[in-house]
């Protein structure tokens, strides 16, 4: 799945690079296609540009040479992942037509699908197949009315968008797609566990520095997603708060030893464990299916404790999983021995990859 906000044909490419621009990390692969398969030979993860808003484009032009220090990279090419902050996801109907026909509607019309004025924003679409488009269908069966498409619809400032690539070209490289980071997991996921993809009625969480992301997939299909307000530092900082210690202490007892602070863990955990469970009851009721499993990704997800607590809010089996089960590793050494723990934080990256390959 692409939504990349870029018009135009992408070239054909074997080495990319492929940045996921989080809240308080940035994480980066270097992967290679090889005929079918994926070959990652680097990743990193780095401190974000210290701002509250969107980066500007000379800060950001400092933060991708800084990533591209720390790569002995091939690739001219670069998929960047826009997080939640920066571009919305929705779904929506729409007269059915080509994909650029849907983009300049949008451009002079958001309001009408997307409930929301958007000005000096750029768009990109995707149309939905199957399950997700047969409400749309059935509708436009109705009289004579137009036929109408179920649509995935992504939007981000044209300004951003236009920064992202000043910033791309500075350092040498060429903004092949800059995608919605929210559905890097389910790219990801499309090839990390394809018979669960294909088969089964399962939610996607992914937990991030300011926000939770839930996308609830049906037999292959992005039904409904959302975004969460709690992420991996509200819990760190209520940590932190309640104990009376210090932020970088908080964060590493969240992980390495929560079973010290399971009632203050408990606390901070529930409440986001409540908002993904409205969303799933939402879904199942929209549906008249029942999610089987929910899989985890993000740097908070390799806190057993957090996977147990969330496990018993949402009353579905938890679990994390492995963006990169599809994915074969060529890494240095040093590398090689850090990224059963740093695989979880990779989803995005690895799915905005797949989407520009």
């Amino acid at each position: 799945m692409a939504l990349p906000f870029l018009n135009g044909a992408t070239r054909p490419k074997d080495h990319l690079l492929s940045i996921d621009l989080g809240g308080r990390t940035t994480k980066a692969v270097q992967l290679q296609r090889k005929g079918g398969r994926y070959v990652m030979s680097r990743f990193a993860v780095l401190d974000a540009p210290a701002n509250d808003h969107s980066p500007s484009a000379d800060l950001l032009e400092q933060h991708l040479k800084a990533i591209c220090q720390s790569f002995d990279t091939k690739a001219h090419s670069v998929s960047l992942a826009v997080g939640v902050q920066d571009a919305i996801v929705r779904h929506t109907e729409m007269p059915l037509m080509p994909v650029a026909a849907l983009r300049h509607v949008l451009k002079n019309n958001s309001k009408n699908y997307l409930q929301q004025d958007l000005p000096g924003h750029v768009f990109d679409c995707w149309l939905m197949a199957g399950r997700a488009a047969a409400p749309a269908a059935e509708k436009s069966k109705v009289g004579n009315s137009t036929p109408k498409a179920r649509v995935l619809v992504s939007g981000a400032r044209k300004q951003l968008v236009e920064d992202m690539q000043k910033a791309v070209k500075a350092v040498g490289l060429t903004a092949d797609h800059i995608v919605p980071g929210l559905i890097g997991p389910v790219n990801a996921f499309e090839l990390a566990m394809p018979e669960v993809f294909a088969r089964d009625v399962v939610a996607l969480v992914d937990i991030g520095f300011k926000n939770t992301t839930i996308c609830l997939l049906q037999e292959g299909e992005l039904i409904l997603s959302r975004v969460v307000a709690i992420g991996g530092d509200k819990i760190t900082a209520g940590l932190a708060e309640t104990l009376g210690i210090s932020y970088v202490e908080a964060e590493g007892i969240k992980v390495g030893m929560p079973m010290e602070v399971q009632s203050n863990l408990e606390a901070l955990v529930i409440p986001l464990g409540r908002e993904l469970r409205a969303s799933i009851d939402f879904f199942e009721h929209q549906q008249d299916k029942a999610v089987s499993q929910v899989y985890l990704s993000g740097a908070s997800a390799r806190s057993e404790l957090i996977v147990q607590i969330l496990q018993a809010e949402l009353m579905v089996e938890c679990k994390t999983w492995n963006p990169l089960a599809f994915v074969e590793l060529a890494l240095p050494p040093e590398q090689a021995a850090e990224i059963d723990q740093v695989g979880p934080q990779l989803a995005v990256a690895v799915g905005a990859a797949v989407a520009a390959f």
